[in-house]
C-alpha cells in the first residue's frame, strides 16, 4: 500500500527533497554546480556537477562519506536555517571561487573545501564550529565565522587568523543580524573584494535588544533559551561596517540609517544600501574602501514604505548601474538613468547580470512569475508559458526552473547559447494527487483566486462545505500558476471540501498601490478581501458551495487571518484553525511590523485595531490554536496570551501546543499528524 499524502508530504519536506537547486554556472558556461538530495525522501543534500558539453552529471560531494553529524549543528547554523526556511540537511549552502573550481561549505560545524574537478574534499582545521564559509574570488583564502569572530584561512599554508573578534558576548562579526535575515532576505554579513585582499564586514551588537526566553515546558530540567528579540517599538541591534584587509588594516564605513539592507562589491564599486527606521527612505552609496568615505548614488522615498528588492545593486560590464524602484505605479527595472520596463510589469527580483545582460523575474499577470532579460537594447521574455520561473545566467549559459499547473514538481533545464537544452533531473516524489484547480478572478476587487474541488466532485451535483486556505499577507502569495501551491489544498478538498485560496490586498504581484492598501491596518483590508473572494466564488459556483458551512485555516500571517475571521466575521466563518498566529503586533519584530503599522508608541490605536485581544469576547465559533513552543519568530506568547484573553472572556476554544517545534514544523511525525488533526477538527466543528 502506498503512503498516505500526509505522511509523504512530511517525509519529503513538502516534496522539496530531490529537487535540484542552488545553481552556480562557471564563467565559461562549461559546468553547472547544483544541490540535490539522492532521492525524494532522502534529507541529505549533495553537491553535483553537470558538464554542459557531454551532458553528464557527476556527484561531487556526498556528506555521508564525510561522517558528519547533522544532530550537532552550531546554534548559529540552526538559526540561519530557520531564518532561510531550510528543511533539508547535508550541504545546504556552498560558495565557490570566481572560476567555480573550488567549493566551500560548512557541515555539522566543520569547514570543508572541495576541488570540484577531482571531487577531492578536505576538512580544514578551525578553532571552533563554522558557519557561512565563503571563498575569496581568487580561491586563495576562505573566510568564515566562528564564535562571533570573522576568520580567514590561507588554503595553501593553512595559516588561520582572526580579522575581527567580538568585544563582548553580544557582538558578532560577519553575520547578518536577526532582522536582516528574517525580514530583509539578507543572510550574509560579509563580502569579499574582487581582488580577494579585503572584506566588507558587518559588526552587529545585540546589547540594545531586549532578551526574551524560549522555554521548553515538556523538559523542565532544561533552562529556557535566551533570545534577543527586537519587538516593534523596541531597539534593534546596532550595526556597523568595516573594511578589513588581509594585511590587518581596518577602515570604518559609517552610515546614518537604522538598517543595512544589502551590500555588494564588484569590479566597478563597493556599494551599500541603507534604509531609515521608518522605512520611507532608502539610499544607495558607493564606498571608497581605502578611506570608508561614502558617496550618495541615489535616494528613493515613499510616503508608505520603500520596498526591498533582492539582486540589486549591480553593474553591467560598462559600469551602468542596475537598480529596481517604484515608478509611475509599477516596480520597475532601471539601467543607468534609464527605466527599461513598463509600469505594468512588476519586477520581482534580479537574478543575474552576465556582461551586458540582466536576468530578472517579473509579473504581468500576478499569478505568474516570468523570466525576462534586458540585453542593453531590448526587453525580451525568456519564459512564455504560464507558470512560475526562476533561473541563473553566466557565460552565456542559462539555467531555467519551471513550475506550472500542467506538470508536477519543479523542472530544471540548462539552456546553451546554441539554444540546445539539457534537463537536470528532479528526483522528487510524486504527490499522487489528481489536482482540480481553477484559477481566476473573483469579487468586486477582481482578486486572484484559486478554487480547488475534490477529484470526485461532479459540478453542480452537491454543495460542498467550504475551506478558505489563505496566507493573505504581505510578501507572500498563494495563488500562483504552480501545482506545488495547491497540494495540501487538494488533499483537504479530497476530504470533502471546496477549497478557496485568495490573494487580497497587501500581497505582491499587482503593483505598489495594491501592496500599500494595508498601511496602518493589517486587519480590515485582508479580511474584507477574503469575504469578497468567497462571495465572488459562490456566485461563480452557486451549486457547488455551501456557505452555511465555511471554515478557514492558515499558518503565520494566515493563522492571524484565520483567527481574525472567526472573531470579526462569525456571520461568514463558522470555524477556524490558526497556526502560529500573530495575535498582538506589539510582540512581532520591528522591521516587518513597523513597515505596515508604524511606531507603536506614536500610533497605539493602529496596533490595537490590528491585534486580536480586544475581540476575544466576540468568539462564538470553534477556534483551534496551534503553536510550536520553540518558535523564535512568532513566539508562543501570541497564542498563549490570546488563549488567556479568551478564557477571561469565558469563550471556549482549543489550544494545541507543539513541544520542541519551531515556526517551520519540520518534524515528520508532527507535520503528518497536524494535517490529520486539522481535518478531524474541521469536520467536527462543521457537523460533517
Amino acid at each position: 500500500m502506498s503512503e498516505s499524502f500526509p505522511r509523504l508530504h512530511a517525509r519529503t519536506r513538502r516534496f522539496t527533497l530531490g529537487v535540484p537547486r542552488g545553481f552556480t554556472i562557471s564563467p565559461d558556461g562549461a559546468r553547472v554546480l547544483f544541490l540535490r538530495t539522492r532521492s525524494g525522501t532522502d534529507p541529505v543534500t549533495c553537491l553535483w556537477e553537470l558538464d554542459t558539453a557531454t551532458h553528464v552529471e557527476r556527484l561531487v560531494v556526498d556528506p555521508r562519506a564525510l561522517d558528519a553529524d547533522e544532530e550537532n549543528l552550531p546554534p548559529e547554523e540552526r538559526a540561519r536555517r530557520e531564518r532561510s526556511r531550510e528543511q533539508a540537511g547535508g550541504v545546504v549552502a556552498y560558495t565557490t571561487d570566481s572560476a567555480a573550481t573550488l567549493a566551500a561549505f560548512a557541515l555539522s560545524g566543520g569547514l570543508y573545501v572541495t576541488e570540484v574537478a577531482k571531487g577531492a574534499t578536505r576538512r580544514l582545521e578551525t578553532p571552533g564550529a563554522v558557519i557561512d564559509p565563503r571563498l575569496s574570488p581568487d580561491g586563495r583564502h576562505v573566510a568564515y565565522v566562528t564564535s562571533g569572530s570573522l576568520r580567514v584561512q590561507d588554503l595553501a599554508t593553512g595559516d588561520d587568523r582572526a580579522l575581527a573578534t567580538p568585544e563582548s558576548d553580544t557582538v558578532t562579526y560577519g553575520l547578518a543580524e536577526f532582522i536582516a535575515a528574517e525580514e530583509m532576505d539578507r543572510h550574509r554579513g560579509y563580502w569579499w573584494s574582487p581582488a580577494g585582499d579585503a572584506l566588507l564586514v558587518e559588526r552587529a551588537d545585540e546589547a540594545p535588544v531586549q532578551t526574551w526566553y524560549i522555554a521548553d515546558p515538556a523538559n523542565p530540567d532544561r533552562p529556557a533559551a535566551p533570545q534577543r528579540y527586537p519587538a516593534a517599538g523596541t531597539p534593534n541591534a546596532g550595526t556597523e561596517l568595516f573594511v578589513l584587509g588581509l594585511d590587518g588594516s581596518r577602515v570604518a564605513v559609517p552610515f546614518e540609517h537604522e538598517y543595512l539592507t544589502t551590500a555588494s562589491w564588484d569590479s566597478h564599486a563597493l556599494s551599500i544600501v541603507t534604509m531609515s527606521r521608518d522605512q520611507r527612505t532608502r539610499r544607495l552609496f558607493t564606498v571608497d574602501p581605502a578611506t570608508g568615505r561614502s558617496t550618495l548614488v541615489r535616494e528613493d522615498t515613499d510616503e508608505a514604505w520603500v520596498e526591498i528588492v533582492t539582486g540589486v545593486p549591480g553593474h553591467l560590464d560598462d559600469g551602468s548601474l542596475v537598480w529596481v524602484a517604484d515608478d509611475e505605479g509599477g516596480r520597475r527595472l532601471f539601467v543607468g538613468d534609464r527605466v527599461v520596463t513598463p509600469p505594468t510589469l512588476q519586477v520581482r527580483d534580479v537574478l543575474d547580470i552576465d556582461r551586458d545582460t540582466v536576468l530578472f523575474r517579473a509579473s504581468g499577470d500576478p499569478t505568474e512569475i516570468q523570466l525576462w532579460t534586458w540585453d542593453g537594447h531590448s526587453l525580451m521574455p525568456v519564459s512564455t508559458a504560464s507558470g512560475v520561473y526562476s533561473g541563473r545566467l553566466a557565460g552565456g549559459v542559462g539555467v531555467l526552473t519551471e513550475q506550472s499547473l500542467e506538470r508536477e514538481g519543479v523542472s530544471a533545464t540548462v539552456v546553451l547559447p546554441s539554444g540546445m537544452t539539457i534537463p537536470i533531473p528532479s528526483l522528487a516524489e510524486r504527490p499522487g494527487l489528481d489536482l482540480r484547480v481553477h484559477l481566476g478572478r473573483s469579487g468586486t476587487r477582481d482578486l486572484s483566486t484559486a478554487v480547488v474541488f475534490p477529484s470526485w466532485h461532479e459540478p453542480g451535483s452537491r454543495r460542498l462545505p467550504v475551506l478558505l486556505d489563505p496566507y493573505g499577507g504581505p510578501h507572500a502569495q498563494r495563488v500562483l500558476a504552480s501545482q506545488g501551491m495547491y497540494l495540501t489544498s487538494q488533499w483537504f478538498a479530497e476530504q470533502g471540501f471546496a477549497v478557496v485560496v485568495a490573494d487580497g490586498r497587501g500581497t505582491p504581484g499587482r503593483g505598489p498601490a495594491f501592496e500599500r492598501a494595508v498601511l496602518n491596518d493589517l486587519a480590515t483590508p485582508v479580511l474584507d478581501d477574503q469575504v469578497d473572494a468567497l462571495q465572488g466564488v459562490a456566485q461563480q459556483y452557486p451549486d457547488d458551495l455551501d456557505l452555511s458551512k465555511v471554515a478557514i485555516r492558515g499558518w503565520s500571517f494566515g493563522g492571524y487571518l484565520a483567527a481574525l475571521a472567526v472573531l470579526r466575521r462569525p456571520d461568514v466563518f463558522h470555524a477556524a484553525i490558526a497556526g502560529a498566529p500573530v495575535t498582538d503586533w506589539r510582540l512581532y519584530d520591528t522591521c516587518y511590523t513597523e513597515r505596515y503599522l508604524g511606531d507603536p508608541h506614536a500610533q497605539p490605536e493602529v496596533y490595537d485595531q490590528s491585534s486580536l485581544f480586544a475581540d476575544a469576547a466576540k468568539l462564538e465559533r470553534p477556534l483551534l490554536l496551534i503553536h510550536g513552543l520553540a518558535d523564535d519568530n512568532v513566539v508562543a506568547a501570541h497564542t498563549l496570551r490570546l488563549s488567556s484573553a479568551l478564557l477571561s472572556a469565558g469563550r471556549p476554544h482549543t489550544v494545541l501546543p507543539l513541544s520542541g517545534v519551531t515556526h517551520m514544523t519540520p518534524q515528520e511525525v508532527v507535520a503528518e499528524n497536524l494535517l490529520l488533526l486539522q481535518v478531524d477538527f474541521l469536520k467536527k466543528s462543521l457537523g460533517l
